[in-house]
């Protein structure tokens, strides 16, 4: 999922991303990549959690 924020970033989308999560993994998503639940089982990770996660996984990526 991580190559989504980075692309996301590049596209001049401030790394939001959007996705549908299995139930069971909600809480998880929440807890572990600061998710945030927008309806039913659809999640977001928003501009800053993205580019935490981007910062993470891609160590030379640059805005």
């Amino acid at each position: 999922m991580w190559k989504k924020e980075k692309l996301s970033f590049e596209k001049k989308y401030e790394g939001v991303v959007s996705f549908i999560a299995k139930t069971q993994l909600i809480k998880h998503y929440q807890e572990s990549l600061g998710a945030k639940l927008f309806s039913d089982n659809r999640m977001y990770i928003d501009s800053k959690e993205a580019y935490q996660l981007t910062k993470k996984y891609f160590k030379n990526f640059q805005i």
